[in-house]
């Protein structure tokens, strides 16, 4: 298969892929952008876990430059990616823990010319909505910059069959401490990537309202806050 006619062919490959790993991912392809195959992620390099979390912060000065791919597939996997084949409940393992490896989050990527699903299993971007929508994510500087993330909870991905030993992750309270908690600890390993690569990131709040139609969100989803990385002013 040509590389062109494998990038159209994507999102019919990835939801063969997810429904493998037991889980829904409906992806709604945009005809007019195409799959973004992401570099694979640079596992060296960069400083140290300890340097990082001495360096880590809140930077709201972002420029607008744009970030290599190589980098945001650095981010993206240190974020959520997966780092090996065999996690719990059958599914892989992901960078970072959810309730019953649930896997409950997505990560919706504002780039200036549309926004992708970043699909970890294939690690690579799916085409949703054409167009900048950098400007949901937030004002000021926010809306130039090179990447931002939104956090978006599949309330779906909850299992709540007779094999899933948590009884209370059906309760809406209990499932939304756990899709809180997973985002943080998502945010935290984006934050202490670009901390080890000098790059600026910001954790924020975001548009809930216009994101949902905009981004083809069904309604099991739920947009939670955003995180925009860059190069620092």
């Amino acid at each position: 298969m040509k590389r062109r006619d494998l990038l159209k062919a994507a999102p019919a490959i990835v939801l063969m892929a997810a429904s493998a790993q037991g889980y829904s991912l409906e992806v709604r392809a945009n005809p007019e952008l195409q799959a973004i195959v992401l570099p694979k992620p640079e596992k060296e390099g960069g400083k140290s876990v300890l340097a990082a979390l001495s360096e880590r912060k809140t930077n709201r000065s972002i420029g607008s430059k744009g970030l290599p791919l190589q980098v945001i597939s650095n981010l993206l996997w240190a974020g959520f990616g997966v780092n090996r084949d065999s996690g719990s409940f059958g599914k892989k393992g992901r960078t970072a823990p959810s309730a019953s490896n649930s896997q409950e989050i997505d990560l919706y990527v504002a780039l200036p010319e549309g926004v992708y699903l970043y699909e970890a299993a294939n690690h690579q971007l799916l085409p949703v909505a054409e167009g900048d929508f950098r400007a949901r994510a937030g004002r000021g500087k926010a809306a130039t910059a090179p990447l931002n993330i939104f956090y978006i909870a599949d309330l779906s991905r909850y299992d709540q069959g007779p094999s899933q030993p948590d009884r209370k992750i059906g309760d809406p309270e209990v499932q939304k401490s756990y899709y809180f908690t997973d985002t943080g600890f998502i945010a935290q390993n984006i934050y202490l990537c670009a901390a080890s690569f000098g790059l600026a990131a910001w954790f924020h709040n975001c548009d809930k309202e216009n994101t949902i139609g905009e981004f083809k969100l069904k309604p099991t989803q739920k947009v939670l806050f955003a995180q925009t990385v860059g190069y620092p002013e």
